[in-house]
C-alpha cells in the first residue's frame, strides 16, 4: 500500500514539472518575436553613472506580473547597468549588451512589485522602454551599490523622452 503512495506523489510532481515546462515553452513561443535591443554603445560615449545590482525582469507594460520570454531578458540575474551620454547599456552574464538609447526609453520610475519580487517601497527601478519592435515593455532593476532613486535619476537624464511614469505600485 505504501508504494502506491509513492507511485503517486511521484506522478504527481511530475506532472507539475511537465505542466511548468509546457508553460514556459507557451510563453517563449508567445514571445519569439519580441528582441531586446542588443548593441553596443558608440566610441566615445561619455559615462555618466555605473551601477551594479540584479536584473530582476521585462513584463509587459504596466503588467508587473506578465514576465515576458524575450531573448537575452528572459531570466532573472546580476546586472552591470552603464549609463551614458548615448544610452543606458544592460550588461547580464554570458549574454550580449543591451542597450536602451535615449529614443527607446519612455518612462522611468520606481516600483515595488515586479513578478517574482517584493521589495521596499519603491525598491526597484523601472524602465519603461520601445522593443525593436515598437512594443512597450517594462524592465526592473535592483540596483545593489546604490538607491534606487540614483540609478532612475541617472537614466532618465539621458532621454529627453524619459517621464515619471504613473506607475501605481507597478
Amino acid at each position: 500500500m505504501r508504494w502506491v503512495a509513492v507511485v503517486g506523489i511521484v506522478l504527481v510532481v511530475a506532472l507539475i514539472f511537465f505542466l511548468m515546462w509546457r508553460g514556459w515553452r507557451r510563453r517563449t513561443q508567445r514571445d519569439a518575436e519580441l528582441t531586446a535591443p542588443f548593441a553596443e554603445l558608440p566610441e566615445g560615449a561619455a559615462v555618466t553613472a555605473r551601477f551594479s545590482g540584479f536584473y530582476v525582469a521585462t513584463t509587459a507594460h504596466d503588467e508587473p506580473l506578465e514576465r515576458l520570454a524575450i531573448g537575452g531578458l528572459a531570466f532573472r540575474s546580476t546586472m552591470d547597468l552603464t549609463v551614458t551620454d548615448a544610452g543606458a547599456a544592460l550588461d547580464l552574464p554570458g549574454l550580449e549588451r543591451v542597450v536602451f538609447t535615449p529614443q527607446r526609453i519612455l518612462a522611468v520610475d520606481q516600483a515595488t512589485v515586479a513578478i517574482d519580487r517584493v521589495v521596499e517601497k519603491d525598491g526597484l527601478v523601472r524602465i519603461v522602454w520601445t522593443t525593436p519592435q515598437d512594443v512597450v515593455v517594462d524592465t526592473y532593476l535592483r540596483a545593489q551599490d546604490a538607491s534606487a532613486r540614483q540609478v532612475a535619476d541617472a537614466v532618465r537624464a539621458i532621454s529627453p523622452t524619459a517621464s515619471t511614469s504613473d506607475g501605481s505600485d507597478a
